[in-house]
């Protein structure tokens, strides 16, 4: 059996519009997967590099019809695949990268189909023994039990046939597994039937978001808050003076909830992060942004791009009633979709000379499914005050 290297975890991403002919929804971003190059011979007559393909299995009873044409290529694969520094043409270290990512399709004037992309870069002019899906190529719906099997190929003629490539060495080839339209409730899948991709029975996850009454919603909406008023710039700012400080009022007030609480939505631009902040007193400075970071389970880190309508990594005054509840909002680059906990660090800051000056910093780990049952305790509550 051929070595496998597995350089990445799956990536999986939500829609995302690939083609202007077709609306398409990308499902699951498949990890790189590196699988070795056998040696290749050089045609004596044509001067062409072959390649016995000797990564499928099994296949000796199917007939092998030759050589197939017509197969699509993929022209942005390393905007797909920025990651997937291809080895395919080292001869140190002959490795070729099997990606892949699963869509729903819909032509016009068609069905939705669910559409498997083996995404397969050209080792050399021509690979022999090639295999892509069968009657036995399915998707497993883990959680209903229900299978969904192939229907047919791109190109169509390599359907449960053995096939030879003849092309450019380097080119991306797009090979296309078309299924039935995937449920929007489908959640947790396992493909099968794909051995040059190494799906055997691969578990994988389907992020899917949905509003309150079911529809589907690939990302949240940019959150809508109250804008403060400037009520004073800062000149020239000095940590250590505060009267050198930006000053605001009319925050974006909220119910009385506990100081700290935070709130999530995820943008394919940004990813916003509210605070429930406590008027201690009629005039409270605060400080957000800078170096905070969010980082993911797999170790990647997510910088803040800055403050929603406060100043970035420095003091300034809050000006309003005591007892007053108001949200700060922290903009970080986009999260993933599919990450179920994230980690917020804020690094302690530089000393400054001010009254109950607190510079300590913390580290929290935080429930994406909490952050995001909390939207609604920071929808903007106008202050009511009874004399």
């Amino acid at each position: 059996m051929k070595r496998i290297l597995i350089l990445s975890f799956l990536t999986l991403s939500s829609i995302t519009l690939l083609a202007q002919t077709k609306d398409v929804k990308v499902l699951v971003k498949g990890a790189i997967v590196w699988s070795s190059i056998p040696q290749a011979v050089v045609d004596k007559k044509t001067k062409k590099k072959i390649i016995l393909w000797g990564n499928t299995e099994n296949n000796s009873w199917h007939d092998n019809i030759g050589m197939v044409g017509n197969v699509p290529e993929c022209k942005n694969f390393e905007n797909l695949f920025p990651e997937a520094v291809d080895a395919t043409l080292n001869e140190t270290t002959p490795y070729c990268s099997m990606c892949w990512q699963l869509t729903e399709e819909k032509t016009s004037g068609m069905d939705a189909e669910t559409v498997l992309h083996c995404y397969f870069r050209m080792p050399a002019d021509i690979v022999d023994n090639l295999w892509l899906a069968s009657d036995e190529c399915a998707i497993l719906d883990t959680e209903t039990g229900t299978i969904y099997r192939s229907r047919r190929t791109v190109p169509t003629e390599c359907y449960g046939k053995v096939f030879t490539i003849n092309g450019k060495e380097g080119t991306v080839l797009d090979f296309q597994i078309f299924f039935p339209q995937l449920p929007e409730s489908t959640r947790e899948i396992a493909i099968y039937g794909v051995p040059n991709w190494h799906m055997r029975g691969l578990e994988v996850s389907i992020n899917r978001t949905f509003d309150a009454v079911g529809n589907f919603v690939p990302y949240d909406s940019i959150p809508q808050f109250h804008q403060p008023h400037l009520v004073a710039e800062a000149k020239d700012y000095d940590k250590d003076n505060h009267k050198t400080w930006a000053v605001f009022d009319d925050a974006h007030l909220i119910k009385p909830v506990k100081d700290g609480t935070l709130a999530i939505w995820r943008t394919p631009d940004a990813t916003y992060l509210a605070e429930a902040c406590e008027m201690n007193w009629m005039r409270e400075y605060f400080g957000r942004g800078g170096k905070e970071l969010l980082i993911d389970q797999s170790g990647r880190q997510y910088k803040c791009k800055g403050l929603l309508y406060y100043p970035n990594g420095v003091l300034f005054w809050n000006e309003g009633v005591t007892g007053d509840h108001f949200a700060i909002v922290r903009v970080f680059e986009p999260l993933p979709l599919d990450i179920e906990t994230i980690t917020l660090v804020v690094p302690e800051s530089e000393p400054f000379a001010m009254w109950g000056a607190n510079w300590s910093g913390k580290v929290e780990t935080l429930s994406i499914k909490q952050l995001c049952q909390n939207r609604k305790l920071f929808e903007y509550h106008p202050r009511s005050v009874v004399e």
